[in-house]
């Protein structure tokens, strides 16, 4: 049985993540989820990458979820652990707050390309993304409750954060899923494409951003994180800390001189 994979590339400043089984639509595997951990750990380290992007391969599914033979009866007790990777998952705790894009500290930004089916664990992975692009016939959803399993990477507490209360019930009681459209007109994704823009778009995004300050750029995703369900009085503190950090920086020196010189500004992150 193919375990599938996690595939990282770059592309300039720009990192992106593929999951690769499409004959499973890309359910996750233990592998995966330990590979995708990896990969998003080395993003985080690198000095030269500044946005990454999170897709599927194929045209029909973004991620259909935890792999039902592999994954899910490995969490459950149902299967025992057989090799190295499903040691992993049961034993460190890095494994799941890094796939999961969850309790990981991730201060850059990630953009999700939503290739089509975005089911289970890959609607939770979608939740700790920071832009989402979809393509027309993207669908979304979260199913446990219909196999007696609960949704537990994320989306109990991120969702009614991002989407109304009442609609994130819904969606997690029921197990149906949403159209693209819907889930645009709920504030869960950007932008609806043709499947055809759905990269070009996201890699477009990604270069946009990318050429911003990266010490703004990540101030900015590390203090609107924090900051989210604190009263005003802490997320103001939280933002006058951000201010102090980003003002005492060179790129905030070298942003300002650039526009005054015509000219286009180098930042070094620092």
């Amino acid at each position: 049985m193919s375990e599938g994979q996690v595939r990282f590339e770059t592309q300039g400043d720009i990192a992106v993540f593929t999951l690769d089984a499409p004959a499973s639509r890309n359910a996750l595997t233990p592998r995966m989820l330990c590979q995708l951990a990896d990969h998003v750990v080395a993003f985080a380290q690198s000095p030269s990458l500044r946005v990454a992007i999170l897709t599927g391969s194929g045209d029909k599914a973004f991620c259909a979820g935890g792999d039902l033979a592999r994954t899910l009866p490995l969490m459950s007790g149902d299967r025992q652990p057989q090799d190295a990777w499903d040691h992993r998952v049961l034993n460190e705790p890095l494994v799941m707050a890094a796939s999961g894009l969850r309790d990981y500290p991730l201060d850059k930004p990630v953009i999700a390309a939503v290739n089509g089916a975005c089911m289970a664990a890959g609607f939770e992975i979608l939740l700790g993304t920071d832009i989402r692009l979809c393509a027309e016939h993207a669908t979304f959803a979260l199913p446990e409750v219909k196999r007696a399993l609960i949704p537990f990477a994320g989306s109990l507490a991120r969702l009614p954060r991002q989407i109304p209360q009442a609609v994130a019930m819904e969606l997690m009681l029921t197990g149906d899923a949403i159209s693209a459209t819907e889930a645009q007109r709920l504030g869960l994704v950007n932008r609806v494409l043709p499947a055809a823009e759905l990269m070009p778009q996201a890699l477009a995004l990604a270069a946009k951003i990318a050429r911003n300050g990266p010490v703004a750029v990540q101030a900015v995703k590390r203090t609107v994180v924090a900051a989210s369900g604190l009263p005003l009085d802490q997320a103001y503190r939280l933002e006058d800390e951000a201010k102090a950090r980003v003002m005492a920086s060179a790129d905030a020196r070298e942003g300002p001189r650039a526009f005054m010189e015509k000219r286009e500004p180098v930042y070094r992150g620092q």
